[in-house]
């Protein structure tokens, strides 16, 4: 039998990651990644938001590690069906999962799920980050939000506001916009942004709260107007809309935002890597001048701690608003 303190330093330091491999410890499998194309899938249909920013960063990404990488749009079940892919693929960081802020801190709240969104999901980094934005008909009578509030308060009753589906942010926003201007606007649910807009545009509807980036084009080309958005700071894709805090509502300030995400027990090593990979990506000039063509901020570098306090608070807050009104998941 040979004697182990016979071996070389270097032979030693063999055995003990073979050891380590044997025993499945995250540090084994830390040294080894990435060491395979990276999955990235992104929570939502083919050229929808998340597929867009997943396809944005994923290269990038993939360089940084070197790898490449290969994006796989999932859309259905509010998110549920791309988490569950994420669930069931193999928790070592080579499959990642692209999707906004809701999938934990709103979905829960909105759709009986077999799958518990916030035990499966762990932030890695923030990519993307945007606000709502409240808009209406061109012809809708008021040039500002004081002038949308008077309006209403004239016609109790009478004036609708649209979300892109019941329950999300867009509908939370409608009802904490009646709470802080004592107003009574009523809610129209939809299902996505499309439609919604569609019956905006169409002056079916006047009012709605939707996604920057969707709104956007359709605000640039006069098809529908701003009023505020919900964001800290003015969007600077909107420089002239101002925001809810400007105008004397701050409790309507919230943010939506895309994030690189993974299972919670991909080892920690290898979640430190990706996350510092996604940040150089975020740094890098062509993907923040896309971002903002998109209708989005760069991604907050916050840390994960902070992230996750976020979401929590998120979480929390939508929960109460919809519990106010015995609002029941379908």
């Amino acid at each position: 039998m040979t004697d182990a303190t016979s071996f070389t330093p270097a032979r030693r330091r063999l055995l003990a990651v073979a050891a380590l491999a044997s025993l499945g410890l995250p540090s084994a499998r830390a040294q080894a990644f990435p060491s395979k194309p990276l999955r990235v899938i992104a929570a939502g249909p083919a050229g929808a938001t998340a597929d867009l920013i997943a396809r944005l960063v994923a290269e990038p990404l993939a360089k940084e590690l070197g790898q490449t990488a290969i994006v796989e749009p999932k859309p259905g079940a509010a998110g549920a069906i791309a988490v569950g892919d994420l669930v069931q693929s193999p928790h070592d960081g080579h499959t990642l999962l692209v999707g906004v802020n809701s999938l934990v801190s709103e979905i829960p709240h909105i759709v009986k799920l077999r799958i518990d969104m916030r035990k499966e999901l762990k932030p890695v980094a923030e990519l993307a980050r945007g606000g709502l934005v409240l808009v209406a008909n061109p012809s809708f009578p008021a040039a500002n939000l004081a002038e949308l509030i008077a309006y209403v308060k004239a016609h109790p009753g009478k004036v609708n506001v649209a979300s892109y589906s019941a329950g999300t942010l867009s509908h939370v926003l409608g009802l904490l916009l009646n709470q802080a201007a004592g107003i009574d606007l009523t809610h129209v649910g939809y299902k996505g942004s499309t439609p919604a807009l569609t019956d905006v545009m169409g002056g079916h509807v006047p009012l709605m709260f939707d996604g920057i980036g969707t709104s956007l084009p359709l605000i640039k080309s006069g098809k529908i107007k701003a009023f505020a958005v919900s964001l800290p700071r003015r969007s600077p894709v909107l420089p002239d809309v101002p925001t809810f805090t400007e105008l004397g509502y701050p409790k309507l300030e919230a943010l939506g935002w895309m994030g690189l995400w993974c299972p919670p027990d991909v080892p920690p090593a290898v979640q430190a890597r990706v996350r510092e990979a996604a940040l150089k990506v975020l740094a890098q000039a062509a993907v923040r001048e896309r971002l903002l063509e998109l209708g989005f901020d760069v991604g907050s570098p916050r840390p994960v701690l902070d992230i996750e306090a976020g979401l929590k608070a998120d979480y929390e807050r939508v929960g109460a608003v919809l519990q106010s009104i015995g609002f029941k998941p379908e």
